[in-house]
């Protein structure tokens, strides 16, 4: 991935309001609004085609991005998109300005690795539940993950991985878990497929 794809060119708007929003999308430019860092927020437009090629990426929406609006460079998160209901266009996006020396609050996503290949479901017939696709976290933008990992390689059947059992990269801490034991959340169950249970119910109904 290559990291001038988060890189973006922005525009100063002073036209503002629907209708000058509409004519900016018929133009392929995308209105946006820059806020945060105890800053005024900035309305802003960006090139449609340049915005849909970078959130492709994952790492678009965890990513701390590059805004040059008119030439100053600008640290930012993406914090909401909008788009059209139906057709492949991005109506808007809000981008929330980074302070270096300040935590920020986002949500990171979760790869679940080893899936495949763990024991408990390429050997006894599991099947992962995923329960979560992000972790929501606090760290420093410097230290902010564009993904965490979770290793299924030794989870066993019937086990759940919670927000306790997942080892965040450092620096980085659980909003959730911050809140107390009663949040800790569960990331991944291994749980056993229908068919075995059902054969093993079979079994043993004959066994009696």
């Amino acid at each position: 991935m290559s990291e001038a794809i988060f890189n973006l060119e922005a525009q100063v708007r002073t036209d503002l309001g629907k209708g000058a929003s509409r004519r900016l999308r018929h133009q392929d430019k995308v209105p946006a609004i820059v806020y945060g860092a105890d800053k005024e927020p900035v309305s802003i437009t960006l090139a449609h085609n340049k915005l849909m090629q970078a959130q492709e990426f994952e790492a678009f929406y965890s990513h701390v991005l590059i805004l040059d609006i008119a030439g100053e460079k600008v640290e930012a998160l993406v914090k909401d998109m909008q788009r059209h209901p139906y057709k492949p266009r991005i109506l808007h996006v809000d981008f929330l300005r980074i302070d270096a020396s300040k935590e920020v609050h986002t949500n990171v996503p979760v790869h679940f690795i080893n899936e495949a290949t763990a024991p408990a479901i390429k050997t006894d017939g599991g099947h992962a539940e995923h329960h979560v696709n992000e972790i929501e976290v606090t760290c420093l933008p410097s230290n902010l993950p564009e993904f965490i990992e979770v290793d299924l390689t030794n989870v066993a059947l019937g086990q759940t991985l919670h927000l306790s059992d997942i080892v965040l990269p450092k620096g980085v801490s659980s909003v959730e878990l911050a809140k107390g034991e009663s949040h800790d959340l569960a990331v991944v169950t291994i749980k056993a497929s229908k068919v075995k249970a059902s054969d093993a119910d079979d079994e043993a109904a004959s066994a009696e």
